[in-house]
């Protein structure tokens, strides 16, 4: 049994789904947990709220109280690659996430993630990611380090003052010419079934992208994907939508069936750089990772 090292937290909606206890809320709220093991996970005294006081099968919900719990999983896989930390001051920590690493706890990892691996290494316990990147996905991620001064690099992200880049190699039919075109994809995505993934719907966009060729084979080529808004899975979308889905993507435009990672063919998308103006120093950052993804 793998047990996170650090709680989860979730804050209790404003308005109650039609339940009287936490309970109740923790069991709608996550389907795929069965009630039993919540009740085993209270009765253990591993759920509790924000000042420490442990909650009880009766405890009554509370609107927008913070409930604490600690993710748990039977067996725990090992993530064999390597992240690296390229930047650390007294406030920020920003690092490279390899392919298959999960940015937090979630699903079956619990520990092994970046942010639980960082503090681990660093022994910062409060680092806490600004953002994050899918699973699947490679590149660049920030840390807070400093609490005092989290919530003014939180405002860079939640203004869009942070300029992001990814690179993304597609295949692509024989005779194409792309190089140096250049595409503006605005559309609306909102969540699909199963819930993890999302669509493209009619309506008023909510989606933004800017993206060009940079280089191209025979077969593939290489995309520079410049996200100006951050929706779930937008730039595997507006890829698709371009007709040059990304390669080596498990969801779209096909979701395929539930199996084991591959290690040797992971998601060709990676976070490259990271752009802004420091809230704290008022300095221009700019951070970038060199691109290993290949058209070889």
């Amino acid at each position: 049994m793998a047990i996170s090292e650090h709680p989860s937290k979730l804050s209790l909606p404003q308005t109650s789904p039609g339940v009287t206890t936490v309970l109740e809320y923790l069991i709608i709220k996550f389907p795929y947990i069965d009630a039993q093991i919540w009740r085993q996970r209270i009765a253990d005294g591993k759920v509790h709220w924000h000042d420490g006081s442990l909650i009880t099968t009766q405890s009554l919900f509370q609107p927008q109280q913070r409930v604490y719990y600690y993710r748990e999983v039977e067996i725990e896989p090992s993530i064999p690659f390597k992240e690296t930390i390229l930047f650390q001051d007294q406030h920020i920590l920003v690092a490279y996430k390899p392919h298959f690493l999960a940015v937090t706890p979630g699903g079956i990892y619990v520990n092994e993630c970046l942010q639980n691996r960082l503090r681990r290494s660093t022994g910062f316990e409060a680092l806490q990611a600004l953002h994050r990147l899918d699973r699947a996905t490679a590149g660049l991620v920030i840390f807070s380090i400093n609490p005092d001064t989290r919530h003014r690099y939180h405002h860079l992200f939640e203004t869009r003052q942070i300029h992001k880049t990814y690179h993304a190699i597609a295949k692509i039919s024989e005779g194409e010419n792309l190089i140096g075109q250049e595409w503006e994809i605005k559309n609306r995505i909102v969540q699909s079934k199963p819930r993890f993934s999302m669509r493209v719907t009619e309506g008023e966009a909510n989606s933004h992208s800017m993206i060009r060729c940079l280089q191209q084979s025979t077969q593939k080529a290489l995309f520079e994907l410049n996200p100006i808004t951050g929706k779930t899975h937008q730039l595997r979308l507006h890829m698709q939508a371009l007709g040059w889905p990304i390669l080596n993507d498990k969801y779209y435009p096909q979701l395929q069936p539930l199996s084991a990672d591959n290690y040797s063919a992971p998601l060709q998308l990676l976070a490259t750089k990271l752009q802004f103006i420091d809230p704290v120093t008022r300095h221009p950052r700019c951070f970038s990772y060199d691109n290993n993804l290949s058209l070889q």
